[in-house]
């Protein structure tokens, strides 16, 4: 399955100090997991937790999920250790956090070569700061091995003063900022976490709203959200039907020489053409990776 196409409609953050979590993981319906060393991991349980981390990467058994493991800066005392572990790993990414600048996903990138990280092992960005949104575009630009961009929008609150509000209007600068970029270099891009556990509407809502902006899919902070998350950032079955008639109908078209195509009254171009292979690709990964 190739990154574009590769689900990540849910992306779990799991604390990797709690080896009960690690282990609740390997059972969950998210698309991917991101193995946390940074935020949600005490200063004294720091070290504790990257080995606990590695451990259960190298160990396997979490099926389709993707693994991420996110590290500590390198500016911190645990940074270059956790991206040495990182690197001589498992895992499918590592997550650098507080990305503002390209040099820093080109000393992410020489340094994990230097640990001897497998060529397929590609860098992830938490975007969570003024600065990096700001260089959005030459961060996206940085490097092949940067594959995904992800919106740390509790940081991001903080460090602008915004309010976290229902509809998110202080952030959406930010957020197409990181949807522009990511769009113009062929990466991936997930929404920020939503915080209210209790507002299950007001999670959904978010969910919505990430998918009508464009986000792949959405960090999550607790299992029980999960479902929605998938369900919401999947094709449903009626935009899957309509995409195979897009299809079919731009086929016929081109075998009979037409050069326009009307479908239900709604005339049918190139990009919607290609909007519907995408849509069909989605959905038939989704299935790919449920049977697995």
């Amino acid at each position: 399955m190739s990154s574009a196409l590769r689900p990540r409609r849910s992306v779990l953050y799991m604390p990797g100090s709690n080896a009960r979590a690690l282990e609740k993981g390997k059972s969950l319906p998210a698309d991917a997991l991101i193995l946390d060393l940074e935020d949600a991991v005490a200063p004294d349980a720091k070290v504790l937790a990257r080995e606990q981390v590695v451990a259960a990467v190298n160990a396997g058994g979490y099926g389709h999920r993707e693994l991420v493991i996110r590290i500590n800066s390198l500016d911190s005392e645990w940074g270059r250790d956790d991206l040495k572990a990182v690197a001589a790993s498992k895992a499918d990414a590592l997550l650098v956090p507080k990305v503002e600048t390209e040099a820093q996903i080109h000393e992410v990138e020489r340094l994990m070569k230097e640990a001897g990280a497998a060529p397929q092992m590609a860098i992830w960005a938490m975007m969570e700061t003024p600065l990096g949104m700001l260089h959005a575009e030459e961060i996206a630009a940085s490097s092949p091995a940067l594959t995904c961009l992800v919106m740390g929008t509790s940081d991001l609150a903080k460090e602008t003063n915004a309010l976290h509000t229902r509809d998110r209007l202080p952030m959406i600068t930010s957020l197409g900022l990181c949807l522009l970029a990511a769009r113009a270099y062929g990466l991936t891009v997930l929404d920020g976490v939503h915080l209210d556990l209790s507002d299950d509407e007001g999670f959904a809502f978010s969910c919505q709203q990430g998918r009508e902006l464009g986000f792949d899919g959405k960090t999550l902070i607790h299992p029980k959200t999960i479902n929605k998350a998938n369900e919401v950032f999947a094709p449903d079955a009626a935009e899957v039907e309509w995409s195979k008639q897009i299809l079919s109908a731009f086929e016929d078209a081109q075998s009979l020489g037409k050069g326009v195509v009307v479908l239900e009254g709604k005339l049918i171009e190139n990009l919607h053409v290609e909007t519907a292979r995408k849509t069909i690709a989605l959905a038939e990964a989704i299935e790919k990776q449920r049977d697995q």
